[in-house]
């Protein structure tokens, strides 16, 4: 589990395909820190560390993630944001958020208002993708609140420390981020439908 508040970002240093997978290489402030076997979301997709090699940590993607995501994407050079799992008894500073990305979802449109950042995406909709006002969703793992909620869109405001230590400052009208719906409300909907 993570709390889609980002710790830093990593940046891919190898991309390597193994017939329907793979496999990338990162470099991270943290890196002499991790494990093997050990759970680290990049942009919100959780991610096992697999080796660790002079400086650089190594993770494997398959079909399944590369096709809900928006790794096929990454060019080496790139930045991920990344966050460690949960520690027990450490603080949910953010919301609940698993590590598994629903959908990708497109930037719109990005406006600079006073000092701030306001992004629209949009997506596809269907079961279990909603957003309310005022709810939660994390974009590229970053734990955010909902500003307007639409049936295939949503905007979300960004302060300047967010856009400042994330990936949002590469953000751009056309860029393709990953999109987890807040847990709970799918949870609550599949309910609702089921009854």
């Amino acid at each position: 589990m993570f709390t889609g508040i980002i710790e830093s970002q990593s940046r891919v240093s190898s991309i390597q395909s193994d017939r329907n997978n793979l496999e990338i290489g990162f470099e991270c402030p943290f890196v002499e820190e991790l494990k093997v076997d050990q759970s680290v979301a990049h942009n919100g997709i959780c991610l096992t560390v697999t080796s660790i090699d002079k400086g650089i940590y190594y993770v494997t993607a398959i079909s399944e993630t590369l096709a809900r995501t928006n790794l096929s994407y990454l060019k080496v050079g790139e930045y991920v944001n990344v966050e460690r799992c949960l520690a027990v008894g450490g603080r949910l500073d953010g919301h609940i958020v698993q590590g598994h990305v629903d959908a990708t979802a497109v930037c719109d449109s990005v406006q600079e208002v006073g000092g701030s950042w306001v992004f629209r995406f949009s997506y596809e909709g269907g079961p279990g993708r909603l957003t309310v006002e005022k709810g939660s969703v994390c974009v590229n793992g970053v734990s955010l609140t909902v500003v307007e909620s639409g049936k295939d869109y949503f905007t979300v405001a960004i302060i300047p420390y967010t856009y400042n230590n994330t990936n949002f400052n590469d953000l751009k009208p056309g860029s393709v981020v990953n999109i987890e719906f807040d847990v709970l409300g799918k949870y609550v909907e599949k309910l609702l439908m089921n009854r």
